[in-house]
């Protein structure tokens, strides 16, 4: 997808996706993914038995140790050896089953052979890949019972006409002996009975890729539940993330502001002493001349305020303190090159911070849609739902909009994700555009 301007406006050129002359139930027996999961389903059940039977036996000797000063230690060996093949595990799964599973926070220690096992014991994911170690080995012996069996006998039956041969020339009998005791013995070997084997093989080949995709699910489960970093983690590491982001908003709203007054209004400002320094120089040699300075530093002045009050808008306006989104979306929209039909129903105001974001997240997608678009009109509709504040911009323009990274869309989605909110963009090629942005309401 390509990007004509800073914003993300473009056309875009989207891959065409791939057409399979073949349904997904007739390709699945032959398809990569089928061989990479019945792969990690066949080395799970050796690798759960060298990992059940180190937890078990570790965690049993180190237990009886407690009493010694020996067990505690062997007990942060047993869980380091535990982490040690989560690594292991987690490598597996994502070049077998092509899941991305973060890795988890190591365990802490401030230096010293104690701290390190204090680190090592106190720490939740070393628990918690024991628990794997010792669930993963019956599931894995499960898994190994039922894929590969079913996958031999459905192949083994499907190729039955291939190689049924084999038996009257090799073995003595008709073919495959279906029944057989004292009495009498049942063969597959008439024309009928081999074409009805091959096609219960050709059911059961059909049938195993989806069961052992379920099986793979399953381990794809547990393997991120207990082997990835936990929920506090990843909310940790992305309250982190964020943190980033809002420092560097900031960093680079506080540059703007220095830039726009430095270029701005202090250069106006000072130009302004200057010249009314020389119309005090002339105002005894040449009233006229001096009057006639005096009045252009008049109007120097007026733009100076002009510009700092575009300055105030630009970090707060004052109509939303005053009047609230409703009020304020209006005075953005009546500043749109395109019509804007604003309708805001809020039961209330949010929290000043999400009212501000709200504000410049609507200022800025409607100086998108007057730069960018090519619309002939916009809409701005902005509710509540639950706990949740709702934007919404639509536009009738030419579409194409891109969000990735490196487009100010994308700057404006982190600065929502800050904040727990989210961006949402459809914007087919020719259009129309409706970009949604949703932030907590927390009142």
């Amino acid at each position: 997808m390509t990007m004509d301007t800073e914003y993300g406006y473009g056309v875009a050129r989207s891959a065409e996706p791939r057409r399979h002359l073949l349904p997904p139930v007739l390709r699945a027996p032959f398809e990569a993914r089928t061989f990479r999961e019945f792969g990690h389903l066949l080395l799970s059940l050796p690798i759960s038995i060298v990992l059940f039977c180190w937890a078990v036996t570790t965690v049993s000797v180190s237990a009886g140790l407690l009493v010694t000063f020996i067990g505690i230690p062997l007990l942060a060996v047993s869980l380091l050896g535990c982490r040690v093949f989560g690594v292991m595990e987690r490598a597996r799964a994502r070049a077998l089953l092509g899941v991305e599973i973060a890795e988890p926070q190591s365990a802490r220690s401030r230096g010293g052979l104690m701290a390190w096992i204090g680190g090592v014991l106190k720490s939740g994911v070393s628990w918690r890949h024991l628990l794997y170690s010792v669930l993963h080995f019956p599931w894995a012996l499960f898994a190994f019972c039922t894929a590969l069996p079913l996958w031999t006998v459905g192949w083994t039956l499907f190729t039955y006409p291939l190689w049924q041969w084999v038996f009257p020339m090799y073995a003595g009998q008709a073919g495959l002996q279906l029944y057989g005791d004292d009495h009498h013995t049942v063969y597959l070997d008439s024309p009928f009975e081999i074409a009805l084997t091959s096609l219960a093989g050709l059911l059961i080949t059909l049938a195993v890729p989806w069961l052992i995709r379920g099986l793979a699910t399953m381990d794809k489960v547990m393997v991120i539940g207990l082997l990835g970093p936990s929920r506090l983690e990843e909310r940790v590491t992305e309250l982190e993330s964020d943190r980033g982001v809002v420092v560097d908003t900031s960093a680079a709203d506080l540059r703007r502001i220095e830039r726009d007054l430095h270029d701005g209004a202090q250069a106006r400002l000072v130009a302004l002493a200057m010249d009314l320094g020389l119309a005090k120089e002339k105002l005894t040699e040449d009233p006229q001349a001096a009057a006639k300075m005096v009045d252009e530093a008049h109007g120097e002045v007026k733009v100076a305020l002009q510009e700092l009050r575009d300055l105030a808008r630009g970090i707060h306006p004052a109509v939303l303190t005053d009047r609230g989104l409703d009020a304020a979306l209006s005075s953005v929209a009546s500043r749109c090159t395109v019509p804007v039909r604003v309708e805001v129903d809020l039961p209330g105001r949010p929290v000043p911070a999400i009212e501000g974001i709200a504000y410049f997240t609507v200022s800025e997608l409607l100086q998108n849609v007057s730069k960018h678009s090519g619309a002939s009109r916009a809409t701005v509709d902005v509710w509540r739902a639950g706990p949740r504040l709702m934007l919404q911009v639509g536009d009738n323009g030419r579409g194409g909009a891109d969000a990735t990274a490196g487009s100010g869309l994308a700057g404006l989605a982190e600065r929502l994700d800050a904040v727990d909110g989210i961006l949402v963009l459809d914007s087919p090629r020719g259009g129309p555009t409706t970009i949604t942005a949703e932030l907590p309401w927390r009142a």
